[in-house]
């Protein structure tokens, strides 16, 4: 497959001309190192290799002596070192600051786990050296496609996409699974009992973009609560969830919803982890479409940069929007439609969100029509190949 620009390449690469360091962070597989081989770079060290990983653990000081021993390929500019999977080996963060400190190279580290670099004793986080970015499985304006039913049943991972047989896409995906459950999970010590943590992810994997009710879920596994929302920290921390808070500011209802949402970051993965066939219900692929503008709009916001955030809003005895992009305040509220013919009622939460947020000017129906049409004074119905185009 020939590389697919990425639309965090430029972001990054201008990150890196004001001699700024990068942090670079993603789920396996989402294509991190493809990305980071587009910079020109000095040195390249990836601690997936164990004796790489070992020889550093040891020794992190020798990465201060090979750094100044090297030359920039350009004069006047700083080396540029990868670091690859850098959470393998927090320690050598202390090397790495004294490094950028001192102005003898610039970093992009790599990491598919946030969890030790937050959760150390120790870690070194970088505070003000590094600017950090997070890499998602491709989005439809990375790499367009007609087949919708393709996206909500394989996801969008690079690996995944290029594989053109069906029952292979289902054997590397639970190869996937397997290996997160193994490698991150089991690798990382973060859980004592790996068969609990199993039903959670089938459980977590099933409930995906529905509101997390944490007792329920402690009930089915036979596990505290307490319990269940640490489960979540780690899916959250090794990039595999997306935490999605609701908008809870309403001059008029006093019961808007404020328990979350955690949405799944690949729609394949969820569905493999979540141990489901290919022959869905109309019903759950109408699930499955809220959930896929939802990555989209969370991809949108992780590549455009613009301070935005993904909420929902809910009155438990009333309306209820899928998705508002939130701009300091400013909303713009989505609905998500299984039709490709769409009627007033379905726009009628919009116009209630619409009316009691003045902020917000338009509102958007994403669903199957072809193209974008007005449906009243401030709402459109909006194709889901265009959802790129609100921001």
């Amino acid at each position: 497959m020939e590389y697919v620009q990425r639309l965090l390449e430029d972001r990054i690469r201008h990150t890196l001309e004001r001699d700024k360091s990068v942090l670079l962070l993603g789920a396996r597989q989402t294509g991190k190192t493809t990305l980071t081989y587009q910079f020109k770079h000095d040195m390249l060290v990836s601690f997936v290799q164990p004796e790489i990983r070992q020889r550093y653990e040891k020794s992190p000081h020798m990465l201060r002596g090979e750094v100044e021993s090297l030359s920039p390929k350009e004069a006047g500019k700083r080396p540029l070192i990868i670091l690859d999977e850098v959470q393998k080996v927090p320690v050598i963060l202390d090397v790495v600051q004294d490094l950028i400190d001192r102005g003898k190279a610039n970093f992009i580290l790599t990491g598919s786990s946030a969890r030790k670099l937050r959760r150390g004793a120790h870690v070194n986080l970088l505070p003000g050296r590094v600017v950090a970015f997070r890499l998602d499985p491709f989005s439809l304006e990375e790499f367009p496609s007609k087949d919708l039913n393709e996206r909500l049943l394989y996801g969008s991972l690079p690996g995944i996409l290029t594989v053109r047989a069906q029952a292979d896409r289902e054997t590397d995906l639970e190869a996937y699974v397997t290996i997160y459950l193994e490698e991150e999970i089991r690798a990382e010590a973060a859980v004592r009992n790996l068969g609990d943590f199993a039903r959670f992810l089938e459980l977590a994997a099933s409930e995906s973009g529905g509101i997390i009710n944490l007792r329920k879920l402690s009930q089915e596994i036979g596990v505290s609560h307490t319990t269940i929302s640490a489960y979540y920290q780690i899916l959250e921390d090794c990039l595999i969830a997306e935490r999605i808070e609701p908008l809870t500011q309403s001059k008029t209802r006093k019961k808007l919803t404020k328990s979350e949402k955690f949405l799944f970051f690949d729609l394949g993965v969820r569905r493999l982890a979540a141990h489901e066939g290919t022959k869905l219900t109309r019903d759950t692929m109408g699930m499955l479409f809220e959930q896929f503008v939802g990555l989209e709009l969370l991809r949108g916001v992780h590549t455009k940069g613009h301070g935005a955030k993904i909420r929902f809003w809910r009155d438990p005895d009333g309306p209820e929007v899928d998705w508002i992009i939130d701009r300091e305040g400013s909303y713009t509220p989505l609905e998500v439609k299984w039709t490709e013919n769409p009627i007033s009622r379905d726009v009628r939460h919009l116009e209630v969100f619409l009316s009691e947020y003045k902020s917000a000017k338009a509102g958007f129906l994403v669903c199957r029509v072809p193209r974008k049409a007005k449906l009243s004074e401030k709402v459109f119905a909006l194709p889901w190949q265009s959802i790129h185009e609100i921001f």
